[in-house]
C-alpha cells in the first residue's frame, strides 16, 4: 500500500487545475451569480405583489364593502366576492408561563398538551413498562413537556372574539384582519 505525501497530493491538485478550462469556469461563475441575482430581484418583486395584493384584500375591498353595508356579493360573471375575519394567535417566546397560567385560570387548560417522557439506557427495556411514579423512585427524572397546538389556540382565540371575550396581549400574539375570498365562477 503506498502512502501519499503533500507533494503527491500537490501535483493530483495542479493536474485538476491544468485539466479545468478556467475561462469556462469564471463564465460559469458569472453566469451563477447573474442567476442569483435575478432570484433575488423575483423575489422581492414577489413579495411586493403580494404585499398589494394583501392590503387590497384585506383593507380596500373589506372597506369598500363595509361602506355599503355587505359582506359578500356575487358579480356579473358569476364569482363571489366574501369578506371573512382571520384570526391569528400565538404565546409569545417570553409569555409561555403567563400564558399557561391564564389558560388555567380562565378554565381553558385542556388546550395544554402535557408530554411526560422518561429517558432509559440501554437494557433497562424492563423498567421502560413500568409507571412514571415508579421510574421517579429509581431515581430516572421524568421529563415533562407543555404544548398549545397553533391551530387550537388560534380556535381558541377566534371562538373567544366571537363571543365578547378577550385574551391578554402579554402573553400572547394576538391579530384579527378581515380577509377577501374570491370564488372563480367555473
Amino acid at each position: 500500500m503506498a502512502t501519499l505525501t503533500l507533494q503527491d497530493l500537490e501535483q493530483d491538485q495542479q493536474e485538476v487545475i491544468e485539466k479545468t478550462d478556467i475561462q469556462q469556469l469564471s463564465g460559469y461563475c458569472l453566469e451563477l451569480q447573474s442567476l442569483e441575482d435575478d432570484i433575488a430581484a423575483k423575489e422581492e418583486e414577489l413579495k411586493q405583489v403580494k404585499e398589494k395584493a394583501d392590503k387590497i384584500a384585506s383593507e380596500i375591498i373589506p372597506n369598500m364593502l363595509a361602506e355599503q353595508g355587505l359582506s359578500s356579493l356575487k358579480l356579473a360573471d358569476g364569482s363571489a366576492v366574501e369578506v371573512k375575519k382571520s384570526y391569528s394567535c400565538t404565546i409569545k417566546k417570553d409569555g409561555t408561563d403567563t400564558a399557561y397560567q391564564w389558560l388555567r385560570e380562565n378554565g381553558l387548560e385542556d388546550i395544554i398538551k402535557n408530554e411526560v417522557f422518561v429517558t432509559f439506557g440501554k437494557g433497562e427495556d424492563n423498567k421502560a413498562e413500568q409507571l412514571l411514579d415508579l421510574a421517579a423512585q429509581e431515581g430516572f427524572e421524568p421529563q415533562q413537556k407543555s404544548k398549545v397546538e397553533p391551530m387550537t389556540l388560534k380556535a381558541l382565540y377566534r371562538e373567544r372574539i366571537e363571543a365578547g371575550l378577550d385574551m391578554p396581549s402579554d402573553s400572547f400574539n394576538l391579530f384579527v384582519k378581515d380577509q377577501t375570498k374570491i370564488s372563480r365562477k367555473k
